[in-house]
């Protein structure tokens, strides 16, 4: 199973922090499968891979250090694809969620710790 994980800390309301997380992840080729205030979990649209390759992104929301302006979250994304080369499609599509977490016009970024 390919696994990758992210740390990010963005400058955003909490309040909106989800909306705009939803957003940022269907840009991506992502349903929202489950959300609740500090967790969500979306899946690749199916078509375009095998579907042992569609990857699955799970965002946990560090509530003991989230602020009324910040937010801090780890990204996991992973799927059922062996990882036998290091450019596999659950590395490509980490690749294009980090650079869309961190180019997102609806929050700015503060920190940004790749795993």
């Amino acid at each position: 199973m390919a696994r990758y994980t992210g740390l990010f800390k963005i400058a955003a309301s909490v309040s909106s922090f989800q909306q705009l997380l939803g957003e940022v992840l269907e840009s991506c080729n992502f349903n929202i499968v489950y959300q609740t205030g500090d967790y969500l979990m979306a899946r690749e649209n199916p078509g375009k891979v095998a579907y042992h390759q569609l990857v699955t992104v799970e965002v946990l929301v560090d509530q003991t250090t989230t602020t009324d302006d910040a937010v801090q979250m780890q990204v996991v994304l992973k799927n059922e694809e062996l990882p036998l080369k290091i450019d596999n499609h659950c590395c490509q599509t980490y690749n294009r969620v980090n650079q869309a977490i961190m180019d997102a016009r609806q929050w700015r970024l503060i920190e940004a710790i790749a795993g």
